[in-house]
């Protein structure tokens, strides 16, 4: 009995001490970092991966996104000895002359990983060359050059005209490497169609090459794929021999093909993480097709350790080609009936078994994605206090599918940092705009959701959602169609007719206003928009202007100012004062605003690197042009008439006062509106002047206008007609 007891806690400690020295982890361990499974040897903790090598040491951040050595993402790793991470691309910029004009070059460090064979070093550019370098015992360095110039064909392919590549085999031992680009000299006649070259390591296979959207800014792309190898140790499988991982419980050791060390795998018949030990796979009940039995019967099939048999009953036998039972002595006319019999019995059940359960499972994923979606989110805020219960339609997923035409790619009105929007159209024939979130952490489920409060607390004409469903894999905002295009390309696009006459500019102006000083006073709970500007403005086929896309609004508290985590908006719009304290509040959107009327006033962009140096923001190409008393020449000739030039300066002084620099000492949204719709009954009172002439307007119209530029506190603006509401004077 004793000696039993001694053999028991030998055997104990044995195995506590191997699992020590293997480095196994311990239960309690993460075993997933967003959408990344964290298998062993690798692990985020001391105690969760191969404690040998502190290379398998990896990261998981805030954002749920998972690191090696906090610079390189991962977004997939294999058992066989691959890791594959997201490699940014360096670039090189230069403007019109050949002068640098911005370059970010990467350097990345690999501890005891090495670049797989797999990668391509490419360049991307015209009259250029880039290098690869590799530093470690044995440096090393490649590149290549790309020529051309004018823009290549489309279609060209990755051969040296535009884009250039190089197959890569690195030493393995290389400790980091870096991507260098730039530009052969006295090459500027490429920098129209191509300002930047771009060098990146990526995976062969995940880019291909297209001069047109290339050259120019490379898709609005940041990273590719890279693909590293790993291994246990340094040494082969012979030379570490029992002392390896993979002599645990099923699992073999193989040697590495690209670096030194060896990788563990399943034997046949087996599955899991080799480097814990694998199990025995039930080829009679798995779902893989892989590992599944070829029993005609799945009750004749028997696991086995490692395999699997297929029993007959007694009196039968097994026919090895059909790997079904016969009766030994039937005849084979009745062998075939019963068989025939028997399996379209089988075939019956198993369909309408699976039927059941990808019914099952449909309804199971619907759910799931409404959880995700913040579905059960919004049903909390909609209903808790401070929230009015918004009339919201819920649409479901077939119907969307259906009404976007399968999302096909023509009825795609709009891409951009929100999300796609689609043209649909809905059962009852109306026409709808659905927008397409782009979802990939817990803060744009939020924003997602933010984005349904705000809108069902807007009561106004000018802002319309009519539902949203929660039930596909990203959510979607159905509105209301406008079909005019938005501001944006009214006054720079070339897609539309006449350029916007005066007073259609200054009711666009007045109406924009309306909208954003009835979300900031007006409004259950005031909001603030925090992205407005003139691609977000939508004109209906009247020209009524629509303010859309709240992605980035917010609730606040009224009287309150908001530090903000992170600064959201665009550049030419963003609010100095918000951009640089992260203190948002009304006085933003007013900022904004003021862009989107000297816009109006212009017809030039916020943001113009075509002018000069200090009048590239459209804030001080106004304000210097004011300075100078050259006002006429920044205002759009096409709306300059001499019966409207003191209007067209009121609007710009309006204009001035939204865009300075202190929030404090900014006009309220609603003093804003006032005073646009001031300039436009001043515009009616003297054309009732110029066709009655003799006629008082006040006695008209029984009112008392003020002066834009004189007090105005007793001024009123009603946000929700849109028009000013001024002091009644006395009847006469």
């Amino acid at each position: 009995m004793k000696v039993q007891l001694l053999i028991l806690v030998a055997t104990f400690f044995y195995l506590a001490y191997t699992q020590l020295v293997n480095g196994q982890p311990h239960k309690d361990c993460q075993t997933s970092c967003g959408n990344v499974t964290i298998e062993f040897p690798f692990g985020t903790s001391p105690d969760c991966y191969y404690a040998a090598d502190p290379s398998f040491n990896l990261t998981c951040n805030d954002k749920e996104k998972l690191f090696f050595r906090r610079n390189l993402e991962i977004i997939n790793m294999s058992h066989s000895g691959e890791l594959r991470v997201m490699n940014n691309i360096s670039y090189a910029c230069y403007d019109s002359q050949g002068n640098s004009n911005g370059s970010i070059y990467y350097t990345y460090r690999l501890a005891n990983l090495s670049l797989s064979h797999k990668n391509k070093f490419t360049i991307v550019g015209c009259n250029a060359y880039a290098y690869l370098s590799t530093y470690g015992t044995q440096n090393y360095s490649t590149g290549c050059i790309s020529a051309c110039a004018s823009p290549p064909a489309a279609n060209g392919g990755c051969h040296g005209a535009g884009c250039c590549s190089t197959d890569v085999s690195v030493p393995f031992d290389n400790k980091k490497f870096e991507t260098r680009p730039a530009r052969l000299p006295n090459m500027t006649s490429v920098y129209d169609f191509n300002p930047c070259t771009y060098a990146f390591l990526m995976e062969n296979g995940t880019f291909h090459f297209n001069a047109l959207e290339d050259l120019k800014n490379l898709r609005n792309v940041s990273q590719f794929p890279l693909v590293l190898d790993w291994s246990i140790g340094n040494q082969t499988c012979e030379e570490v021999g029992n002392a390896s991982m993979c002599g645990m419980r099923n699992n073999t050791c193989f040697d590495s093909n690209s670096r030194p060390g060896y990788n563990c795998k399943c034997i046949e018949g087996y599955e899991g993480n080799p480097y814990l030990g694998c199990l025995d796979i039930n080829e009679c009940t798995t779902n893989s097709t892989i590992h599944k039995h070829n029993c005609s019967d799945p009750r004749t099939c028997r696991n086995k350790v490692g395999g699997f048999d297929c029993k007959c009953r007694s009196g039968y036998r097994l026919d090895t080609t059909a790997m079904s039972c016969k009766r030994k002595d039937f005849g084979w006319a009745t062998i075939l009936l019963g068989t025939t019999i028997g399996f379209l019995c089988i075939l019956l059940v198993v369909s309408c078994v699976q039927q059941k359960m990808k019914d099952r499972k449909t309804a199971e994923l619907r759910q799931k994605f409404f959880e995700q979606n913040g579905g059960g989110m919004l049903v909390q805020r909609l209903s808790g206090p401070g929230t009015s219960n918004a009339n919201v339609q819920i649409f479901t997923e077939e119907g969307m599918k259906t009404s976007t035409n399968g999302y096909d790619e023509s009825r795609i009105l709009g891409q951009g940092g929100q999300g796609t929007v689609y043209k649909g159209i809905l059962p009852d024939n109306s026409i709808v705009a659905i927008k397409k979130a782009r979802l990939g952490d817990n803060s744009q489920v939020e924003q997602f959701i933010n984005e349904v409060l705000v809108l069902s607390q807007i009561n106004h004409r000018n802002v319309k959602l009519l539902g949203c469903c929660l039930e596909t894999e990203v959510p979607l905002l159905v509105y209301e169609f406008i079909n005019s295009g938005t501001l944006f390309d009214h006054l720079h696009g070339s897609l539309f007719g006449p350029s916007l006459t005066w007073e259609q500019r200054l009711r666009i102006s007045v109406e924009i206003a309306g909208t954003l000083a009835y979300l900031h006073s007006s409004a259950s709970i005031p909001i603030i928009h925090r992205d407005v500007k003139t691609a977000n403005i939508l004109l209906d086929e009247n020209l009524t202007a629509k303010v859309a896309d709240f992605g980035a609004s917010r609730l606040i508290p009224m009287d309150k100012e908001q530090l903000t985590t992170m600064v959201q908006g665009t550049l030419g719009y963003l609010d100095p004062e918000y951009y640089n304290t992260g203190l948002l509040n009304e006085k933003s959107d007013v900022y904004s605003f003021g862009v989107v009327l000297m816009e109006l006033l212009s017809s030039q962009k916020a943001l113009c690197f075509e002018r000069p140096l200090q009048s590239k923001h459209l804030v001080h190409y106004i304000a210097s042009a004011m300075k100078e008393n050259r006002l006429h020449e920044v205002i759009d000739e096409k709306v300059i008439n001499e019966n409207n030039w003191k209007e067209i300066q009121e609007a710009v002084k309006v204009a001035m006062e939204c865009t300075r620099v202190t929030g404090e000492e900014r006009p309220l949204m609603m003093e804003v509106a006032a005073k646009l719709e001031g300039l436009r009954v001043t515009k009616t009172k003297h054309q009732w002047s110029d066709q009655y002439p003799g006629v008082e307007i006040e006695n008209l119209v029984g009112v008392e206008i003020l002066s834009a530029q004189g007090d105005t506190s007793s001024t009123g603006y009603d946000s929700i007609k849109n028009v000013a509401s001024l002091h009644v004077a006395a009847g006469r």
